[in-house]
């Protein structure tokens, strides 16, 4: 075959995936309008936004009939994973109001990053909702009155402050925060109001279009037959509830927060401290260090009182980081000796007492890591 032939016949073939591409399009075009139609019955009903049993079913189905066709499982997931983000978003749009009832919420700090996010979803559900900044303090006996729920979406280190400094509450209104801590807070809100009062942690930052699919710790306080609903309508708006003491909730946030972030800060550090071409870093690198890396701009692309609120709050965790550091010289100590023989022995202890859990992550970072390398590609 001439070169001409082959050209003239890759043509037609691209004429051909340009028409299936188009119909692929035209084929989302109309998924949307039918999930835009599924939100709104979802919204009358109360049906929750994000149903993990329909999507883990669809998935399911969808990649057994992949097997059967001939088409790779693992490319169908891909795709309807991220079309299926796409759909939960276009049903994004009112929501059913679990507790009509409801009267009044008032949501201090509500025009902050994060509790802007509160007052849409509360909006979205047709609840009245009453803000109150710092200005408005002065009018908080009048603010307040009434109230049904009050939500604390305020920094870590004011939210106690905060709670001390509220005026009486109606006996049955929900006393609740959003803090990322618990122990202080729900014990601020038990001795400041007696009706019902529940601790919130909203696993997801201010950049989030929502809660779907986003995790909400929840740790008790009293009276939890009263703030029930307040739990049933964050999973009307796609949350997914865990619940924990404020104990339990502080001891794992020291791993999942504060030594992440604080290791994260060092090795910032280190990297401006010595000073390396980050784009010529980004070339060489596979997509593992290249998401890694981005872990660390993300950080510090962020509100540094923030994150310092979160690592410097809790004074225990002092600990947990010199430990931290304290293996970190073992480490390096292996390394100095050449004592290669105890590095594997200690890998191999590590990876037994991960377990499954290291099979998994093995798996799962490996779409990560192929949705990365597309990302680089195209760049």
């Amino acid at each position: 075959m001439s070169e001409r032939d082959a050209t003239e016949e890759l043509t037609e073939l691209r004429l051909q995936i340009d028409q299936l591409d188009e119909q692929l399009v035209d084929l989302l075009k109309r998924r949307s309008a039918v999930t835009k139609k599924v939100g709104e019955v979802k919204s009358r009903t109360g049906m929750p936004i994000y149903v993990p049993e329909r999507e883990a079913e669809l998935l399911e189905r969808r990649m057994a009939q992949a097997l059967r066709t001939g088409v790779s499982p693992s490319l169908v997931e891909d795709l309807l994973r991220r079309i299926m983000r796409e759909s939960y978003a276009t049903q994004d749009g009112q929501f059913l109001q679990v507790n009509p009832a409801i009267q009044k919420v008032v949501i201090v700090g509500g025009r902050g990053a994060l509790g802007r996010i509160f007052v849409e979803l509360f909006e979205r559900s047709h609840y009245p909702v009453t803000i109150v900044e710092q200005e408005d303090w002065p009018r908080a006996p009048e603010l307040f009155r009434q109230a049904n729920l009050v939500l604390v979406c305020v920094p870590i280190t004011l939210t106690s402050t905060v709670i001390n400094q509220l005026p009486p509450l109606p006996d049955d209104c929900v006393l609740a925060d959003i803090t990322s801590i618990k122990e202080s807070p729900l014990s601020a809100m038990m001795v400041k109001h007696s009706g019902p009062v529940v601790g919130l942690h909203p696993m997801f930052g201010p950049d989030s279009k929502g809660m779907v699919k986003q995790v909400v710790v929840v740790c008790d306080g009293r009276q939890s037959e009263h703030y029930h609903w307040l739990i049933e309508q964050m999973r009307v708006w796609g949350a997914k509830v865990q619940r924990c003491s404020a104990k339990e909730h502080d001891e794992a946030m020291a791993f999942i927060q504060v030594m992440r972030h604080f290791n994260t800060f060092v090795y910032g550090a280190h990297l401006a401290h010595e000073a390396p071409d980050l784009r010529r870093l980004t070339e060489f690198s596979s997509p593992i260090y290249r998401l890694e890396l981005a872990m660390v701009g993300r950080l510090f692309a962020q509100d540094p009182k923030l994150y310092a609120d979160i690592i410097f709050n809790d004074p225990r965790n002092v600990r947990l980081l010199e430990n931290f550091h304290q293996r970190f010289g073992e480490a390096l100590d292996l390394f100095r000796t050449g004592d290669k023989a105890d590095f594997i022995k200690q890998f191999l202890e590590i990876g037994n007492w991960l377990g499954d859990y290291a099979k998994k992550c093995l798996v799962d970072s490996k779409k990560l890591l192929l949705k990365a390398d597309d990302d680089q590609m195209l760049r």
